[in-house]
């Protein structure tokens, strides 16, 4: 496999990255600005990301995509309307204004009107009702209500891609959480001066930091592997390619996040300090379709 980035690409995450600069939150406070929210909704509207799949977009687009927003924790639905899309098309239902449900939690809900979900081999929908509160703060859940109608049935091979492709784009949007969180820390380390040095320049942030990125290159790598699989591999080998970049891009994450905390010090572990939205959003994206080591049987602890 060639793991390079075509031109198209190249232009694709350009593109995905700039959106995600100029409207994702800056602060903590941003994540309360409606006009903000309302203005990056519709850009990504306009810009056809959430129906990718139906765009013939390849996996590696949609984590492409996936781990730009997670980078700058873009909170304006994409991860459920994406994977809502591709399951839609599959069974020729609409996917406008859905996203997708995971057992009872319907997932990235701000705007959905329905959810979309797999059962066995049969893609059923149902209403929604958003829940005000959760542990996430730039995607909300939201519940099923009233009884779920079937909508089509999809082939063992394709139901199993889709599930790969859920554990990528979900994968990916980990991958780009460590990344953002990572650039956060590496800022503050500039600037935060003790003893009358940058807290950079001490070894002991240094080394945390050094190995935070060592963490992420490796992330970055298994999780492209995969997200090559969904449409290249067979559809057993592109789910055990997910379920291993599922298991590394979660810990990783993690790690990432704690280290952030651990480097702003005292104001890391404030209101106001980024770094806890980032480690939020870890924590949940690693637990939609979450991942056993026992199911991929590596022998890692």
């Amino acid at each position: 496999m060639d793991v390079r980035l075509s031109a198209e690409q190249q232009q694709l995450r350009d593109a995905a990255a700039k959106l995600a600069d100029d409207l994702g939150p800056g602060t903590v406070q941003d994540l309360e600005d409606q006009r903000r929210i309302t203005r990056l909704d519709k850009q990504i509207a306009m810009a056809g990301w959430r129906s990718l799949r139906s765009d013939e977009a390849s996996g590696v687009e949609v984590a492409i995509v996936a781990e730009e927003f997670g980078r700058r924790l873009i909170d304006a639905p994409f991860l459920g309307p994406v994977l809502a899309d591709d399951l839609a098309r599959r069974v020729g239902a609409e996917g406008a204004a859905a996203t997708v449900a995971i057992d009872d939690r319907v997932i990235d809900a701000r705007g959905a009107r329905r959810a979309l979900f797999l059962s066995g081999g049969s893609v059923f929908e149902a209403d929604v009702q958003v829940v005000p509160d959760g542990a996430d703060l730039t995607r909300a859940d939201a519940k099923i209500v009233g009884s779920p109608v079937a909508v089509g049935d999809v082939s063992p091979g394709a139901a199993a891609q889709w599930y790969a492709l859920a554990l990528v784009a979900t994968t990916g949007d980990l991958v780009g959480i460590a990344r953002g969180v990572h650039a956060i820390a590496c800022d503050y380390a500039k600037i935060r001066a003790q003893y009358g040095k940058q807290i950079g320049s001490y070894q002991a942030v240094a080394h945390m930091l050094a190995e935070s990125l060592a963490l992420i290159e490796g992330s970055i790598s298994v999780s492209r592997h995969a997200a090559w699989a969904v449409d290249e591999l067979a559809a057993p080998e592109a789910i055990r390619a997910a379920q291993i970049a599922k298991v590394y891009c979660a810990r990783t994450a993690r790690t990432v996040c704690e280290t952030a905390i651990q480097v702003h010090g005292g104001i890391g572990n404030t209101w106001d300090c980024l770094a806890h939205v980032y480690l939020r959003r870890a924590l949940t994206s690693a637990e939609l379709w979450s991942v056993d080591l026992k199911e991929i049987d590596l022998g890692l602890s």
